[in-house]
């Protein structure tokens, strides 16, 4: 698989190690979802993370072209849409049915751990073997996967955020233990309705509630059963 080499930005690590071990094969990916009666949903913020995220890889990208590509999908049902940049910054959409969400969905924790400093868990691109693995693998009657990172600290599910209830207050691991930052994840902290703590997979365990959730979905409530 061939690499694009940047130039990096001095004194960054974050964006120094994303461009030097950029694939020439990779898309930056949004997941959205569309309703008929309202469009699509938190659509700035998935611009704004789409944005930021080739702007670290030095992918180009017309704002306007995608907002334009996203804003021509109209449908009677509701429909999850993937939106794909390329790294020479072409733009797709591509259009899938939405089935309804489960009440609960049942986690399990992965024997897997995640690096808690690696870079590309910052950022929402194709480059996620370990997560798709994890999905096409979920064992019967699990519908998510719940990833600790080395030092034993929850991280995030392969396609969720992990939140926490305690005296009715969501809790979700910081970006330091090694998450992405969803969309969802980023409203509920800047609303003040989540903050960051540092959890383990007791706290997931002894939660008042315990969710999962993305901006495809929303907050799903959720036990640990595996």
């Amino acid at each position: 698989m061939g690499q694009r080499r940047g130039r990096g930005v001095p004194g960054s690590s974050l964006e120094e190690r994303l461009r030097a071990e950029c694939p020439a094969d990779l898309s930056v990916i949004e997941t959205l979802r569309f309703e008929p009666a309202d469009g699509i949903a938190l659509l700035p913020h998935h611009l704004e993370r789409l944005t930021r995220t080739c702007r670290l890889l030095e992918i180009p990208l017309d704002p306007d072209a995608a907002h334009a590509a996203l804003r021509a999908e109209r449908h009677d049902t509701a429909r999850r849409l993937r939106l794909t940049v390329t790294t020479a910054g072409d733009v797709a959409v591509t259009a899938h049915p939405l089935p309804p969400t489960k009440d609960v969905w049942h986690l399990a924790l992965s024997d897997t751990p995640v690096r808690s400093d690696d870079p590309w868990l910052r950022v929402k691109t194709s480059r996620r073997a370990l997560y798709d693995a994890a999905r096409a693998a979920l064992p019967d009657g699990i519908d998510e996967m719940i990833f600790l990172n080395e030092r034993q600290e929850v991280a995030e599910g392969a396609i969720t955020s992990v939140f926490v209830e305690r005296a009715g207050a969501l809790i979700t691991p910081p970006m330091e233990s090694g998450c992405l930052p969803g969309v969802l994840r980023a409203q509920l902290l800047h609303s003040g309705r989540a903050r960051e703590v540092v959890l383990a997979a007791e706290d997931l365990r002894s939660a008042d509630r315990l969710f999962v959730g993305n901006a495809l979905r929303g907050l799903v409530p959720a036990m640990l059963t595996g």
